[in-house]
């Protein structure tokens, strides 16, 4: 435990400051911005021991990412996924006091023995924390991102005024950095979600106007769920959405890792690009791992259908059409809606094998040129005339039998661990629009 003077130099905190402005103006990221404040913030001899910042994200998989500071142990990060539950430890936290009465600020000091406010007073009480801050600050009126957070110390004196004046000072400055990084993360969350990883960073790299692209060599997938007209008008809106999202759970993910990435969903259908160099060997690469993730694949699908079958549901079908060539990669649209996607003769021959699955009854056929670069066994079914192609093509099956995937795979989701105290804190997040606790409440966690 410390003991230190009650005041800290303005000197030092207008610093960190500084620094702040210049990490928010020059992009850096979120958990650099915590990271660096977290120790600039103790070098100016603020007796923190423990800082905890919470932040709410607009992604797909998560409700907020959360930071925890020690000056005996440094910086960890947790990101806390949608649909946990809200356990009861949450209902007796300070954040929860706080959005619940509305409130900006909570204070409480810690003492040695005695009764204690809130359970993980106990824990910070074993880390011989003897004073405690709380708050919660929004980005904006309206808006639905925002951060939580807590100051905390082992000083025998605790915080001082001038200290808690310097932190609410601090907190407004972090408001605002950490508000660009969180705009940042957001923008390229939403990217990547929508137009994938790598179409993703180009477009925020600027490739943003209509036309704008690059002509590139990838292997190609095309793929598509069978007889999806008759699942919705049999399963109904909402079970055939299910059905889709297990189908492309299933399907879809194998081509979206090692090289590969999923261009576009093509209503129950995807086109995946593995690109490549112009040479044999890159070409040889991206044709492999584009047939290793049909393997996969069709194992994922496997399982699916057994599981559905347990369920007395019916199972899905799908063809996969598998292609090499040069594609457009780029912008297209109107100049005012554009969509980034690859393009060219390669996809179209690609989307024209695949619905040959059909004429054929197999769920898989490939292009010699693919077949050739992937090296393997391969059944020879025919040649077609493709519409818009001037020379026949081979179409090929592999000759290769599917088994149940492995529940230890790559590509399964990893099971939710317990739930840290932090994690508690956020998940109220969810549950807002369920609670009228007032404006401040609601905008904050909406």
């Amino acid at each position: 435990m410390k003991t230190t003077h009650s005041s800290v130099s303005d000197i030092f905190l207008d610093k960190v400051a500084e620094w702040l402005t210049q990490a928010a103006l020059t992009g850096e990221n979120l958990e650099s911005i915590v990271r660096g404040f977290c120790d600039r913030i103790a070098a100016t001899g603020m007796p923190i021991a423990r800082v905890h910042l919470t932040f709410s994200m607009l992604h797909p998989l998560y409700d907020a990412l959360g930071f925890t500071w020690k000056r005996s142990s440094g910086l960890t990060i947790e990101g806390y996924r949608h649909g946990a539950e809200k356990p009861e430890r949450f209902l007796q936290s300070p954040y929860y006091h706080l959005l619940t009465n509305n409130l900006d600020h909570l204070r409480r000091r810690i003492d040695k023995d005695g009764p204690l406010d809130f359970p993980i007073f106990e824990e910070l009480r074993s880390e011989k924390i003897t004073d405690y801050i709380a708050f919660v600050q929004t980005f904006g009126d309206g808006s639905a991102q925002g951060m939580m957070g807590s100051w905390s110390t082992d000083s025998t004196s605790g915080f001082s005024e001038e200290m808690i004046a310097a932190l609410l000072r601090m907190q407004n400055h972090l408001a605002v950095a950490a508000k660009m990084a969180v705009l940042g993360k957001l923008a390229n969350n939403m990217l990547t979600t929508y137009l994938g990883g790598d179409a993703g960073k180009r477009v925020l790299n600027g490739q943003v106007r209509r036309g704008d692209g690059d002509t590139i060599r990838a292997a190609l997938v095309m793929g598509d769920m069978r007889q999806s007209t008759m699942y919705a008008e049999k399963e109904g809106r909402q079970a055939y959405i299910d059905t889709l999202n297990e189908f492309f759970d299933a399907i879809a993910a194998p081509f979206n890792r090692n090289g590969g990435e999923i261009m576009s969903f093509l209503g129950d259908g995807f086109l995946a690009v593995y690109p490549c160099g112009r040479h044999k060997d890159p070409s040889k690469v991206a044709c492999q791992a584009a047939l290793a993730a049909v393997i996969q694949a069709q194992a994922r699908v496997e399982q699916l259908n057994v599981e559905r079958q347990q369920k007395s549901m019916s199972i899905v079908r799908y063809g996969i059409g598998l292609h090499v060539g040069n594609v457009m990669f780029g912008n297209v649209g109107l100049r005012d809606r554009l969509t980034f996607s690859a393009f060219g003769s390669a996809v179209n021959e690609v989307a024209r094998l695949q619905s040959l699955t059909k004429k054929y009854s197999r769920e898989v056929v490939a292009s010699q040129a693919f077949a050739g670069y992937s090296g393997g066994d391969w059944v020879t079914l025919g040649e077609e005339k493709l519409r818009g192609v001037r020379q026949k093509l081979t179409v090929l099956h592999p000759k290769f039998a599917t088994g149940p995937a492995r529940l230890g795979d790559a590509f399964e989701e990893e099971e939710r661990d317990g739930l840290s105290e932090a994690e508690r804190v956020i998940l109220l997040h969810r549950d807002a629009k369920k609670m009228d606790k007032g404006p401040h409440f609601e905008k904050f966690m909406q």
